[in-house]
């Protein structure tokens, strides 16, 4: 444990482990920048840089009383996002018992990327379903050629916009099962 969390009040990763394990409610929350939250973090973590916690807290945690889990990677942010948090009326805030590493050295397992859980469910969905995949070149030609055919783009819409397949749809994480009805109703359109 590091001397600013000696200050604060803290949780195990065992207890945040065993509160996900249970359903019980929790938030866990990277007050990292999303490049570092990118490259490593607990499965069910949020990032939620200290700079953005104002502006989006009450989006993601709107009871008061919910309880919250900060962490870090050693960086410092931890203890401000603590009082931060608190300020701003929330009442069960603790920060993660030795940060990310604390998180590592206890054997919570570490994963890379964003939107994990979406893209987990993807390849459980692919693996499941067998789902077919396309060349790049076959796309491109059925495009062309005016197939029958809907391209949807179930990645965040910061990334759709940065890069996307021409004629591409955003439908970002659960929106894809949401909407692909309404999108391609024929049940002969081919949805890539």
């Amino acid at each position: 444990m590091n001397s600013i969390t000696n200050l604060l009040p803290v949780t195990s990763s065992e207890d945040v482990r065993q509160s996900l394990k249970n359903g019980a409610e929790i938030a866990l929350l990277d007050v990292r920048e999303e490049g570092p939250f990118a490259s490593a973090h607990p499965l069910f973590a949020v990032n939620l840089p200290v700079g953005r916690i104002e502006e989006r807290i009450t989006g993601l945690v709107p009871r008061k009383d919910a309880p919250i889990v900060v962490y870090d990677n050693g960086e410092g942010r931890t203890a401000k996002a603590v009082r931060l948090l608190q300020s701003l009326g929330y009442s069960d805030v603790s920060a993660l018992e030795g940060g990310l590493e604390g998180w590592k050295r206890s054997g919570g397992e570490i994963f890379i990327d964003v939107n994990v859980p979406s893209k987990a469910f993807g390849e459980l969905v692919e693996h499941v379903r067998h789902t077919p995949s396309l060349p790049a070149r076959e796309v491109h030609d059925r495009v062309k050629r005016g197939d029958d055919l809907v391209i949807l783009d179930a990645r965040r819409f910061i990334e759709y916009n940065v890069m996307a397949i021409p004629g591409g749809r955003s439908v970002p994480g659960g929106e894809l099962a949401l909407r692909v009805r309404d999108i391609a109703p024929s049940p002969e359109t081919t949805v890539i």
